[in-house]
């Protein structure tokens, strides 16, 4: 399977996760330090609608990432928008992540790992917010697994606001705990 058709999935499984959430759990905790549940998805839509301008093309300032409102309907437009710019575009060309810094240039596949990447791992922080299991199939999880130990570490991940925990010891032999200590997370829920 490619990486664009895994990108589909883990978008699917994302939103098989999302329509769960109620109003009323939208201030839930989750997860990512000093983030409710709607700030959560605020997150993850503004992150959707910057991966989709820059993949496109277009002008993708900081602002283009921005956390978005997270109304009924808006995740999946938002993904659809993002699988939709990712599958048109060349791999191979160079976008540009003012995330990463004001002139950083990825290619368009590495761009895509990087969104899989927070995909998965923000479903997973969706889900344990709402108390539900999750756990990417087998080949999501060897993609994802590969990009987390790509994640730089050291002092950049004790900042406020990184976007990835400090790394925490692996008490878990199992891969999907292991990836998510790799990335700051504890594995609290895990499906058996």
């Amino acid at each position: 399977m490619n990486m664009i058709q895994l990108h589909g999935r883990a978008l699917r499984r994302a939103t098989e996760v999302i329509v769960e959430v109620r109003s009323a759990d939208l201030t839930r905790a989750t997860p990512c330090a000093g983030w409710d549940l709607h700030e959560l998805l605020a997150h993850c839509i503004g992150q959707n609608h910057g991966f989709a301008d820059a993949v496109a093309g277009l002008d993708a300032p900081t602002s283009a990432f921005a956390p978005r409102p997270p109304a009924p309907g808006t995740w999946e437009v938002s993904a659809e928008r993002v699988h939709a710019a990712f599958r048109a575009a060349d791999p191979d060309r160079l976008v540009r992540l003012v995330e990463f810094g004001p002139e950083a240039r990825f290619p368009v596949a590495s761009a895509l790992g990087f969104h899989l990447l927070d995909t998965v791992v923000h479903t997973w922080d969706v889900a344990t917010s709402l108390e539900l299991p999750f756990r990417p199939d087998d080949d999501l999880l060897v993609a994802v697994a590969n990009a987390a130990w790509q994640v730089p570490t050291g002092a950049a991940r004790e900042r406020p606001g990184a976007a990835f925990g400090p790394v925490l010891a692996v008490v878990d032999a199992d891969p999907w705990a292991a990836t998510l200590a790799q990335l700051g997370r504890a594995a609290l829920l895990l499906e058996a």
